[in-house]
């Protein structure tokens, strides 16, 4: 049986379904990851093949880096994914599932960079 897992941006104009498992997810605690979601930036990598996307008319890309964009809903504005050029996968916000997903933080990323006003896990490894 094939697991599948659906979301949407705030506004429900995105729709976003990954055929299959999500990869173990991370929280990114860069500034520019801050900045863009509000605070920590928890996603999920899918190989491209597995997603696909609805209402992509209301998706649009922010150039952030050199290499790298950043998907968003021009109607309501969530953040929904991360996108490296040339990479095989897209990183998915886990805040767009619209169910639980039995997916558990692997990770928290550059957290040299985090914010000032919150403690971090220290069961979960940091880097």
């Amino acid at each position: 049986m094939t697991v599948h897992h659906e979301g949407s941006c705030l506004c429900g104009e995105v729709r976003v379904r990954v055929d299959g498992e999500l990869g173990p997810p991370d929280a990114c605690h860069c500034s520019q990851c801050r900045k863009w979601s509000g605070h920590v930036w928890a996603s999920t990598d899918v190989l491209r093949e597995q997603v696909a996307l609805e209402g992509e008319e209301h998706l649009r890309w922010f150039q952030s880096s050199e290499k790298v964009r950043r998907g968003f809903c021009s109607r309501c504005g969530s953040s929904l994914l991360w996108d490296v050029e040339g990479r095989s996968r897209l990183a998915i916000a886990m805040g767009v599932f619209d169910t639980p997903t039995g997916a558990r933080l692997h990770a928290h990323i550059f957290t040299a960079d985090k914010g000032d006003y919150y403690p971090l896990d220290e069961g979960i490894p940091q880097e």
